[in-house]
């Protein structure tokens, strides 16, 4: 192992607050987001007189970025560093917000978004690596990743709020917001230390195959909605998903520096904790993107009141998160991640069986137990994979984890969508919907039952 220079090492305090601050601005900015535009969507149709496929657009561009970026973007952050890694890719993020807000159609809209998605990929793991540099200390390292963790979960919460309350004024304004938040950080990024480079090989191949895959899959999806799954382009899509996956996995089975190695992508760990994390995320962004639009177009709710809506569900998200650790101690790895899956399906299942006639706060309440059983699980089978993996794969298994979770919530939004524009109502699509991904998160169950209990150290 090569040594590490003294200056960062001996970082001094005020270094300390300044890089802890910049990777909780970024976190948070990031997550926050990811969310902020579910509730503006209809805004957002109505100024570009686009329908559905193009809202889907809006959402997946920045999800679908993220997820594929993902998978590389540890070995980025090593090869230059965390510092010069994080601001990059705030400074590619603070931009392409600009460029959101800037738009003058769906298709500038849609292009910054992608960019956006791009920037968010690099932001989540070099905030964590400057989280690691500027604390040696483990003890004060884990408290500082507790916070981190926090930071991020403040900022998913806060995003229906925040997207209902901005849009009144403007639903550019969801995106103007970064801006200060992300000049913020910068300057503050500016008063941290340098960071240690490493050599760290990039897999062309490998993050090429799976932008394709998972670009054409979102693609395909998204488009079966709109012109039917027996379109030839639609058709062309899934072929090029499927060829692309098949380049994917032979080059990190016959390349030099695989991306991600067949090895990790065989583990029963890895498969089962990119399973659940994969369904918890469709059941979560799905909800989230339907009921945005339904309690506003069908419900006849303000933005900020849709807005609103979601306050209690993300709310007791954010303080569950950091519970999972204390079930898990006293209970065992796996119960907070069963437990979790099982109140998540539930509260899909009986919102699937609501009828129209529901009142508004009852489904305000229905989701409630759908925000908490994914709050409750996600936390335990990051800490239930890492357990089982060895420890120098631990950054690429958390990247697979966190890609699978991403691609979940893009592939909701492209099937979802999708179904409600087919369906004879929005009603009967969002109700076919929940219920799928219901079903889908009781089969991840299952399949996190398989999982051996005895731990690989």
């Amino acid at each position: 192992m090569s040594a590490v220079r003294p200056d960062v090492t001996d970082t001094a305090p005020r270094a300390y607050g300044a890089a802890m601050a910049a990777a909780l601005l970024g976190i948070a900015v990031m997550t926050l987001d990811a969310l902020i535009v579910n509730v503006a969507l209809p805004s957002v149709g109505r100024d570009f007189g686009d329908g559905m496929t193009g809202l889907q657009w809006v959402v997946d561009g920045y999800t679908l970025m993220f997820a594929a970026l993902l998978l590389s973007a540890g070995s980025v952050t090593d090869r230059v560093g965390a510092r010069r890694a994080f601001g990059a890719g705030l400074a590619v993020f603070v931009t392409a917000s600009a460029a959101c807000g800037l738009a003058p159609n769906l298709g500038v809209l849609v292009a910054a978004r992608l960019v956006q998605g791009s920037g968010a990929a690099m932001i989540a793991p070099a905030s964590l690596a400057l989280i690691r540099e500027a604390f040696p200390d483990s003890a004060r390292r884990a408290r500082a990743i507790s916070i981190w963790a926090a930071a991020s979960s403040v900022g998913a919460a806060a995003g229906p709020v925040a997207g209902g309350l901005l849009s009144q004024v403007s639903w550019r304004m969801i995106f103007f917001v970064n801006l200060p938040i992300g000049l913020v950080a910068l300057l503050l990024l500016t008063r941290t230390a340098r960071s240690p480079r490493r050599p760290a090989p990039f897999d062309w191949t490998g993050q090429i195959a799976a932008v394709a895959a998972m670009g054409a899959l979102t693609y395909g999806a998204i488009e079966s909605g709109a012109v039917g799954i027996d379109a030839p382009r639609v058709q062309a899509a899934f072929g090029l998903a499927v060829a692309a996956a098949a380049v994917f996995l032979a080059g990190q089975a016959r390349g030099a520096h695989p991306m991600v190695p067949l090895a990790l992508l065989r583990s029963r760990a890895m498969g089962v904790a990119a399973t659940v994390g994969f369904a918890v995320n469709v059941g979560f962004y799905g909800m989230v993107f339907l009921l945005s639009l339904y309690l506003q177009e069908s419900r006849g709710l303000s933005a900020p009141a849709a807005g609103l809506a979601f306050v209690p569900m993300t709310a007791l998200t954010a303080f569950i998160s950091p519970t999972s650790s204390w079930f898990a101690a006293k209970f065992g790895a796996r119960m907070p991640v069963v437990t979790g899956q099982l109140v998540m399906s539930a509260g899909l299942a009986v919102l699937s069986l609501a009828p129209a006639s529901t009142p508004t706060w009852a489904l305000v309440a229905l989701m409630v137990p759908v925000g908490a059983g994914g709050s409750l699980a996600l936390p335990s089978v990051t800490a239930l994979l890492l357990d089982r993996v060895p420890a120098e794969r631990a950054g690429t298994a958390g990247g697979v984890l966190n890609a699978a979770r991403q691609l979940g919530g893009a592939l909701a939004v492209a099937a979802f969508g999708a179904l409600v524009t087919h369906a004879s109502g929005f009603h009967d699509g969002l109700r076919v919907s929940l219920l799928l991904a219901a079903l889908l998160v009781l089969l991840a169950t299952t399949a996190n039952l398989l999982l051996r209990s005895t731990t690989r150290r």
